[in-house]
């Protein structure tokens, strides 16, 4: 990874640490006046709690009020829990570990689903068919963010590095239409926009391994766990609700996520396809598969070399919440 790449994320990071501190909630043990909640495409689930209205029912009841905020990627969701701007996120695991091994004051509380949310992809008729034949090329890929830290696994697996090829950092959406237009070779894509090129544009997959992604996990400043552990109990509540309805109503699932994200419905079920959401508890399986991704991270001098990556791990996944509600 080149330096001003490593720059540019680290300040990033620092950039939104430096804003913290900005919190409007109460100290511990005494009410919050507002609860700041993310919703994001890639997690079906927050869609259905921000549609419904449960969280604004449950809380209103309290004199607390809701906030919603749109994260665009795990590095936006990240960007947002660091600078106080949201209680909630939703990041991969992989992407909050690089947070954390930053300073990031966040812990892992809930596992909202285990998605197939990212793959190499290529434009229709590219003659690239396999991953060792990105090197050289361009790749568009949002850094900090599971389709990136994918990207580099999936290199590392082919036996190259970041060095062999040219990783262009874009958004999410930014990426596939550079795809399409042929600004780039290869994409490390998410959906839903990941499963729009492939339904309406016929982009061809170079790579997929759903071990390689990382699962979705709902985040919380650790600030506010600490001072607000009944409210966090209670969003995993809320969050165990949409996730219910939407394993029961996968049809409803479907046309909430295409009218929310503004794609078909057939692409919106695709996605959904690629989603597992029967295991909300964070477990041994999630930090395994977290600590594999920090290896990589750690290789590419993304995660700090002496840092204890299992030890990182063990202090960003924090079950208590999830195993009292879901088991309840």
């Amino acid at each position: 990874m080149k330096i001003w790449k490593k720059v540019a994320l680290g300040l990033g990071i620092a950039g939104a640490l430096m804003l913290a501190g900005c919190s409007s909630s109460a100290k511990e043990g005494e009410k919050p006046e507002k609860i700041r909640l993310d919703y994001a495409f890639y997690s079906p689930t927050s869609l259905a709690l921000k549609k419904f209205g449960w969280a604004e029912e449950t809380f209103k009841k309290e004199g607390i009020e809701v906030e919603w905020v749109q994260s665009q990627g795990s590095n936006k969701a990240l960007e947002f829990l660091n600078s106080d701007s949201v209680d909630f996120g939703s990041t991969a695991g992989a992407a909050a570990l690089i947070a954390k091994d930053k300073g990031a004051p966040i812990e892992s509380v809930y596992i909202y689903s285990q998605p197939e949310w990212t793959a190499l992809v290529a434009k229709d008729g590219s003659p690239i068919k396999d991953v060792k034949d990105l090197k050289g090329k361009k790749v568009a890929a949002t850094f900090g963010t599971d389709p990136h830290i994918f990207l580099l696994r999936a290199l590392a697996d082919a036996g190259l590095s970041a060095k062999d090829v040219q990783i262009v950092n874009l958004q999410h959406a930014d990426g596939a239409n550079a795809l399409l237009k042929g600004q780039v070779d290869a994409w490390a894509g998410l959906d839903p926009h990941m499963a729009r090129t492939e339904v309406e544009s016929g982009a061809q997959y170079i790579y997929r391994n759903p071990d390689f992604n990382t699962y979705g996990t709902l985040n919380v400043r650790s600030e506010f766990a600490k001072n607000h552990p009944k409210q966090v109990e209670q969003v995993i509540e809320l969050y165990e609700k949409a996730r219910k309805w939407t394993l029961e109503n996968p049809e409803e699932a479907a046309k909430l996520l295409s009218e929310e994200a503004g794609i078909k419905e057939d692409v919106a079920k695709k996605q959904l396809e690629r989603n597992n959401f029967s295991e909300p508890v964070p477990g041994s399986q999630h930090e395994k598969a977290i600590s594999a991704a920090g290896e990589v991270l750690q290789a590419e001098e993304i995660v700090k070399k002496d840092t204890d990556v299992q030890k990182l791990v063990s202090e960003l996944i924090n079950p208590k919440y999830a195993e009292k509600i879901v088991k309840k």
